[in-house]
Parts: C-alpha cells; sequence; structure tokens
C-alpha cells in the first residue's frame, strides 16, 4: 500500500517551526537548501545517502538538489531562499537542466511554499503547475494531501505520473476532444430527437454545446473541430473470382431424371 498523507503529517508538523522560522529570519539560499534535505529524508522518505544528491550535475550543469530512485533522476529541486515569494520563472534554469537530462518533473521550494511542475519538450519547454501549497498558510491537512505525492514510495510507484495522465485526460482540452467527435454528436443528435421530438443539424448541437461551458473552458478549448471518423474504402473484388461462362457455352436445361413429382414417366420419357 503507497503512504497516505497521515504518514507525513507527524513529522511534517515537527519541521515546521524551522520552516517558518527560516523565513522569519529571512535565511538565505545555502541555509535553506539544507532545511530542504532533511524534509526530503525524515518527512518525504528518501536516503540521504544514495537518493539525495546535492548540487547534481545534470548535462554540464548544476541544480541545487536532485532526487534520484534506484539511481535514476526522478525530480529536480529547485531552491530560493527563505523569505523570497516563488514565481514560475525562478524555475527556468531546472526547466532547462531539466529539458537537458529529459526529466519531466521539477519542484520549486522556499521551505514553507512547494510548486510542483510537469514539463514536456514537444515544442520547446512546456510546463504545468501540478499543484502548489503554502505550509504557512494553507490548512495543513490539505497541504499534507499534496505533498504525499512526493514521497519516496510514491515516487517510485509512479503516482505522480497517474495524477498527471488523470488530469490530462480531464483537461478541457481533453474533453473537447471526446465530446466534439462525429460520433458522439451523432448519439447527441438522436437522443435530442427522440427527446424533444425535433431534427438538430451537428453546427447547432456544436454550438448548443459550447455555450454550457464556462468562458474560461471556452479559452482553453479554443476552435472547435469536430473528429471524424475515417471512411473504410470499399476493396474491389480480388481478380481470382471465376467469372459465368458464357450462355453460348451453357448446358441447356434438360428435364429432370424423376420428372414431376407425381407423374410417372413412359418409354419415350413423357410424362403420362
Amino acid at each position: 500500500m503507497p503512504p497516505g498523507p497521515s504518514s507525513i503529517r507527524t513529522p511534517l508538523r515537527k519541521f515546521l517551526p524551522f520552516l517558518v522560522q527560516a523565513r522569519d529570519q529571512n535565511l538565505n539560499e545555502a541555509d535553506t537548501v539544507q532545511r530542504i534535505l532533511k524534509v526530503f529524508e525524515q518527512v518525504l522518505g528518501y536516503d540521504a545517502m544514495t537518493e539525495i544528491t546535492r548540487e547534481c550535475l545534470v548535462k554540464g550543469k548544476y541544480v541545487d538538489i536532485a532526487i534520484k530512485i534506484d539511481g535514476i533522476i526522478r525530480l529536480l529541486v529547485e531552491v530560493k531562499s527563505a523569505s523570497t515569494v516563488l514565481r514560475d520563472r525562478h524555475t527556468d534554469q531546472a526547466r532547462a537542466y531539466a529539458a537537458e537530462g529529459n526529466i519531466r518533473w521539477v519542484v520549486l521550494t522556499n521551505g514553507l511554499n512547494w510548486n510542483l511542475y510537469h514539463l514536456t519538450f514537444e515544442e520547446g519547454i512546456e510546463y504545468d503547475l501540478v499543484f502548489g501549497i503554502d505550509l504557512s498558510a494553507q490548512e495543513f491537512d490539505q497541504a499534507a494531501d499534496q505533498l504525499i505525492l512526493l514521497h519516496r514510495e510514491n515516487l517510485k510507484r509512479d503516482l505522480h505520473e497517474e495524477l498527471w495522465k488523470t488530469r490530462s485526460a480531464l483537461s478541457p482540452q481533453s474533453l473537447a476532444r471526446a465530446v466534439f467527435n462525429e460520433p458522439v454528436l451523432r448519439l447527441i443528435r438522436r437522443e435530442l430527437r427522440r427527446d424533444q421530438g425535433v431534427s438538430i443539424d451537428e453546427d447547432r448541437v456544436v454550438e448548443g454545446l459550447r455555450q454550457i461551458l464556462s468562458i474560461d473552458a471556452r479559452e482553453q478549448m479554443g476552435p472547435i473541430k469536430v473528429r471524424r471518423r475515417r471512411r473504410k474504402k470499399e476493396v474491389p473484388p480480388q481478380g481470382n473470382s471465376v467469372a459465368p461462362a458464357p450462355s453460348s457455352l451453357r448446358a441447356p436445361n434438360g428435364p429432370s431424371q424423376e420428372g414431376p413429382p407425381g407423374k410417372k414417366e413412359g418409354k419415350d420419357g413423357i410424362g403420362e
């Protein structure tokens, strides 16, 4: 069983005063890193000797912390000083390093704030914020519910990858692709005709569906293009079939040997 949020609440509460103190005392980045290392070790369950690397070299560049499992880097961590207000641009350096090493997960933290990003490299470097928590302001149990995703056992089981796949599947773009395709629209039109007794063309159904979506969802979806199934091409008959013989070569239809039912044939072959 993967560890649940309850497994980190007690050790996290133990460290929370030290993280708050670091912010209040405006500790520098190096001292903040020391506290983050302890969180990964004593709260999130990583082995300090083999799984947590400080100033890790990735493709000739150094990152603050790298988290390894079975010798493979699974997570890069960019640390900022304890009082720094985190911005997405603070991940620029870590994202560049992640792209070099094809590492798709980056954490940005100052001790109290933790942001987890998923990266894609199809067209440049794109990133999405998976979660962002503030241990000093957010409901503690809610924060633990999200931070548990970074626990060693959960990372080893790829639960973060499963979360990302689910989140991607439920995104407005993904749902739009599922709904705005020809078979689904045909089914909706059929249901409307059966329920309302009116036949509505496809374009009007598409526009009606758009109206029930939020403005944000519509903006994320962008222009709608109905997905259509490819029509299967009819395959002509193969050339090995036997054509019927010309009528001039067909055998004439002679009388049945048994003759019409109920009649006997005479000596000359005509029924009596």
